[in-house]
């Protein structure tokens, strides 16, 4: 029988999974009625269909996190502001009235600092879930389209970046002169691919200074008949290394571990650059992380035993 059903609801996409008391994965649904079209089909009822086909008993509780608790989902779960201690952002777990089941969402974060404001909601759980050591100092890196740096200290968030990545890729290959070297729909990138680690390793040398290496992504077609597939390496590997180069000197690496939790081609990416700029890296995995960050909050919150089987 299933302890708890775990939810990441992000803008556009729904992960939701039955979870025993041990955290083995039971069911499993993926879709792409993610806060946009909750919002409009209601979310109750979206909730409602997932947990049914994935045969959820009537009392399962439900804990969530991500955008469902933003300002535009289906309640506002509350900023916790940094430095904030792991365990306490999850015990924090807002409740959905008026609902049969016991249904939470973990908070997000704020960072409230006047010249470095930032928040952050669904990566506060896959950090709770990556496990670090409970001592120490730990970097934490989060890819994808706004990635996130975490510092991490004693098993406190101590304070966080976000670097929008993903999102300058997808603007500047639909919406700058690169469309026309990079085309409609733009190639994979390998981790091994040369042009990806030749521009990565530019942009770290140069500390992340990315902006006037832009432009040459075009000549390089124009002039060397560099091909769509070339400029999207390039074009990757420039913002990857420039992310990782900004990191590094925000967060004082010039060596060091680094915890990469990703998963699949962005994070077999960005564990390369990571190695290019001379990090160790200590892998964990995206889904992995958020599935044993609901259950330490469904435990947290008491939804279920803090005794069950870990």
């Amino acid at each position: 029988m299933p302890a708890v059903a775990a939810v990441d609801w992000g803008t556009t996409r729904l992960r939701a999974w039955l979870l025993g008391a041990g955290g083995a994965v039971l069911a499993e649904r993926r879709g792409d009625d993610g806060l946009i079209t909750a919002r409009e089909a209601g979310f109750a009822a979206v909730l409602d269909g997932h947990l049914a086909a994935m045969g959820a008993p009537a009392g399962l509780p439900v804990i969530m996190c991500g955008m469902v608790g933003s300002r535009q989902g289906w309640i506002e779960a509350p900023y916790v502001d940094v430095p904030a201690d792991i365990g306490a952002i999850l015990q924090g777990a807002a409740r959905i009235e008026g609902t049969a089941r016991d249904i939470r969402i973990v908070p997000g974060l704020a960072q409230r600092l006047a010249d470095a404001p930032d928040v952050m909601r669904g990566e506060e759980t896959q950090l709770a879930g990556a496990g670090l050591p409970a001592k120490g100092r730990h970097i934490v890196c989060m890819p994808g389209t706004h990635s996130k740096w975490v510092e991490v200290e004693d098993g406190a968030v101590a304070g966080f970046g976000t670097w929008p990545t993903g999102e300058l890729f997808s603007v500047l290959a639909a919406h700058s002169i690169l469309r026309h070297s990079l085309g409609e729909r733009p190639a994979p990138v390998l981790p091994g691919d040369a042009d990806f680690r030749r521009r990565c390793e530019a942009a770290l040398a140069e500390g992340g200074d990315f902006a006037s290496r832009l432009f040459s992504i075009r000549a390089a077609g124009l002039l060397h008949g560099q091909t769509p597939e070339q400029a999207a390496a390039d074009l990757s590997g420039l913002l990857i290394g420039a992310e990782i180069a900004s990191a590094r000197r925000r967060y004082g690496m010039a060596a060091g571990t680094v915890t990469l939790v990703a998963s699949g081609a962005l994070g077999r990416l960005y564990e390369a650059a990571l190695g290019l700029a001379g990090l160790q890296v200590r892998p964990v995995d995206a889904d992995e992380a958020v599935r044993a960050g609901l259950m330490a909050a469904a435990r947290h919150n008491g939804m279920i035993a803090q005794g069950a089987p870990a």
